[in-house]
């Protein structure tokens, strides 16, 4: 064997990446973050349960062939008893994933499950700090289990494949 062919198999030999899918976390970043507060002060001495509400989505972007940014939205409104708004927090946590490897349904999976789950904690604290520093009591985002959340997703469209509702125009089609 030659010296280039010797450097070319162990350049090679180095260079291979490992068998199987692979799974990187290249950034994780804040994409946007949203607090008011519009009854402050008065709000501080309102007497009553607050309601919370919270609305999550997740919006998946394709960077390059293996890279994808994901962003997890976590909104939470906390309004009283009387319907006045007490604070709201809108936090949009980005990463930047690198999935190389894996077939569309396994890379879905991640993508909906595995990227969120490492997101959430980071969303969560900033959600904490954000209503702390607005003067109100520490408040503590429950875990998510979002392999859950996927599996209900999955079963929702499938039930609307079987359907046969287009939802582009939310027609049914079929013959009649």
């Amino acid at each position: 064997m030659s010296d280039q062919e010797a450097t070319n198999a162990n350049g090679a030999a180095g260079a291979q990446q490992p068998n199987g899918p692979q799974f990187t976390v290249e950034k994780i970043y804040v994409k946007d973050v949203s607090f008011e507060a519009p009854k402050t002060p008065q709000a501080f001495g309102e007497q009553g349960q607050p309601q919370l509400q919270m609305n999550l989505n997740q919006r998946v972007t394709r960077i390059a062939d293996n890279s994808f940014e994901v962003v997890l939205g976590i909104n939470l409104t906390c309004k009283l008893s009387d319907e006045k708004t007490v604070y709201l927090v809108e936090v949009q946590q980005a990463g930047l994933f690198n999935l190389s490897g894996f077939d569309d349904q396994s890379l879905d999976a991640m993508l909906g499950t595995h990227c969120p789950t490492i997101l959430y904690p980071y969303a969560r604290q900033i959600v904490g700090d954000l209503i702390q520093a607005g003067g109100f009591a520490p408040f503590l985002l429950q875990p998510i289990n979002f392999e859950a959340l996927y599996a209900e997703g999955l079963r929702q469209r499938a039930q609307q494949s079987a359907q046969g509702v287009d939802l582009a125009s939310g027609e049914t089609s079929g013959n009649a």
